[in-house]
C-alpha cells in the first residue's frame, strides 16, 4: 500500500459516508455541520497556553502563493533530537496575521504524504491545493485555522515507517520531536496536546497513526488515510522487539488497557482500494474505549491524494470539533 498515485483524477459523483458506531467510535454527518467550538481543551490538560515562537527562528524561501496574502514557504530544518536534515514546507492561514489573533496560538497539523516523501511533501504543492482548501474551510466555519507543516517522509527512497528502527535515520523522532521542534520555533502554538494533530496518506497515513497512537500526550488527533496498519518496513528485519513497539495494533490494544487519554482518528477508504477489509478490520478490532474513531468510505474512491482531499473537510471537521481554535483578544 505504500505507492500512492498522486496524478490520477477521481470523479466522485456521490460520496457516502460509513461513520463508525459503538463505544468509542463517534457518528458524524456531512451536512449541515456546526461550527468547531473554540474551546476544546482536554480537561485532563488544563487551560492550553499560548506558546510564543521560540526560535531559531528558520530562513524561508517562498514556494508557492496560496491567495490572500498567504503562501506556501520551505526551509532546510536540523533535528537536535534525531539528527536528521530535511526539508519541510509550511503554511499559516490567513487569521495567523490578523490582529484580532495576535496574541492567539493556533493549531497545529502535520502533513505528511504517500510513497516515499521523498524528497518532496506533494502536501505543499498546486495539484492538492490543500492550504487554499482549509482556508475556505475555516472560513466557512467547517474546520479550524491550522497551521500545516509538511516535512519529508523518508530520508530517501527507502520506507523506515516513520520509526526509530536500529541502526537507521531516527525518523520518528524527526517526526514527533523535530518536527513539532520546527513549529515551535517559528509560530504560536499551543502548549498541549489539543493544538496538536497530525494528517496523513499511505505510507504517511500509517505514520500518522503511529504517532498518536504511540504519543498521546503529545497528539490529539489524526486524518488516516488509506493507511498500512502494521509495520513493512524490510529495514525491521532482525528487531522484533522493536518493530512491535512501532505496530499500530499494539498501541492501540495498550493504550486502551492503560484506559490513557482519548485520541481521535479519522479515517478516509476508497472502496476501491485493497486495504479495504484491513483498514475496517483494524477499526472493529483495535479502536473503541480511549481510542475513538470514525470511518469516511469514498464510493469509486481508488489509492489516490485525489480521493481523499475530496472528504478532507469532513475530516478535519471531525478532529476540529476535539481541537483548540485560535480565540480572538476583542
Amino acid at each position: 500500500m505504500k505507492c500512492l498515485r498522486v496524478r490520477a483524477v477521481v470523479s466522485v459523483v456521490a460520496l457516502g459516508l460509513l461513520a463508525g458506531c459503538g463505544d468509542g467510535r463517534d457518528t458524524v454527518h456531512a451536512s449541515g455541520m456546526p461550527q468547531p467550538p473554540a474551546h476544546a481543551a482536554d480537561a485532563r490538560n488544563g487551560q492550553p497556553r499560548v506558546v510564543p515562537p521560540r526560535g531559531p527562528r528558520s530562513s524561508f524561501t517562498v514556494f508557492r502563493p496560496t491567495g490572500g496574502g498567504t503562501r506556501v514557504v520551505t526551509t532546510k530544518w536540523h533535528g537536535r533530537k534525531s539528527g536528521f536534515t530535511g526539508g519541510i514546507w509550511a503554511w499559516v492561514p490567513p487569521e495567523y496575521h490578523q490582529a484580532r489573533y495576535a496574541r492567539s496560538g493556533f493549531p497545529v497539523l502535520i502533513a505528511l504524504p504517500g510513497a516515499y516523501g521523498f524528497p518532496f511533501n506533494y502536501w505543499a504543492g498546486e495539484a492538492f491545493a490543500l492550504e487554499e482548501r482549509i482556508a475556505k474551510w475555516s472560513r466557512q466555519g467547517r474546520t479550524l485555522p491550522f497551521i500545516v507543516v509538511m516535512p519529508v517522509l523518508n530520508p530517501g527512497r527507502t520506507y523506515y515507517d516513520g520509526s526509530d528502527i536500529p541502526g537507521q535515520p531516527k525518523m520518528g523522532t524527526w517526526l514527533t520531536e523535530d518536527v513539532p521542534d520546527f513549529a515551535r520555533a517559528n509560530f504560536r502554538t499551543y502548549d498541549s496536546r489539543d493544538g496538536w494533530a497530525f494528517m496523513g496518506s499511505s505510507s504517511g497515513g500509517f505514520a500518522a497513526l503511529k504517532a498518536v497512537l504511540k504519543e498521546p500526550q503529545k497528539f490529539k488527533a489524526a486524518v488516516v488515510n488509506g493507511p498500512d496498519t502494521a509495520p513493512d518496513s524490510p529495514l525491521w528485519q532482525g528487531h522484533p522487539a522493536e518493530m512491535r513497539a512501532n505496530d499500530p495494533r499494539h498501541l492501540a490494544r495498550r493504550l486502551a488497557a492503560r484506559k490513557d487519554l482519548p485520541v481521535y482518528l479519522a479515517f478516509e477508504l476508497g472502496r476501491k482500494e485493497a486495504a479495504v477489509p484491513d483498514v475496517k478490520r483494524f477499526i472493529k478490532e483495535y479502536t473503541g474505549g480511549p481510542v475513538h474513531s470514525t470511518l469516511f468510505e469514498i464510493p469509486d474512491g481508488v489509492h489516490s491524494g485525489h480521493t481523499y482531499i475530496r472528504r478532507m473537510a469532513e475530516s478535519l471537521h471531525w478532529i476540529s470539533r476535539r481541537m483548540r481554535g485560535p480565540e480572538p483578544s476583542a
